[in-house]
C-alpha cells in the first residue's frame, strides 16, 4: 500500500473549507485512502472520505499527516491530497 508523509500548509489547517476540498477530492478517486498523524498506528487512521473524521482530526497548519491509501487511483489520490494539503487556503 502506498503512503505519504504531508505537511499541512493552509494557516488554518484542516478546518470547514480546506477539508471539505480534502474529502471531495478523496472521493473522486477508486481507492480507499485512511489519514492520521504521522505516528499513527494504521488502527488509529480514518478514512479520507469522511467530513467529521478529518474535521476531527484537529490537523493545524505544519502538522505532518500520513496517507495510507489502497486501490485502483492509489497513487493518484495521494498526489491530489498532497496537493490539498500543500496549497494555502486562498488558493484552493
Amino acid at each position: 500500500m502506498p503512503e505519504r508523509l504531508v505537511t499541512v500548509v493552509p494557516e488554518e489547517g484542516l478546518h470547514a473549507r480546506p477539508a471539505s476540498v480534502f474529502v471531495e477530492t478523496a472521493n473522486e478517486y477508486d481507492a480507499e485512502v485512511l489519514v492520521g498523524p504521522e505516528d499513527a498506528d494504521d488502527d488509529d487512521l480514518v478514512p479520507a472520505s469522511s467530513m467529521l473524521a478529518i474535521t476531527g482530526l484537529g490537523a493545524a497548519s505544519g502538522d505532518t499527516l500520513r496517507l495510507v491509501a489502497e486501490g485502483d487511483d492509489a497513487e493518484d489520490a495521494l498526489d491530489a491530497l498532497e496537493d490539498v494539503l500543500t496549497t494555502p487556503e486562498d488558493e484552493l
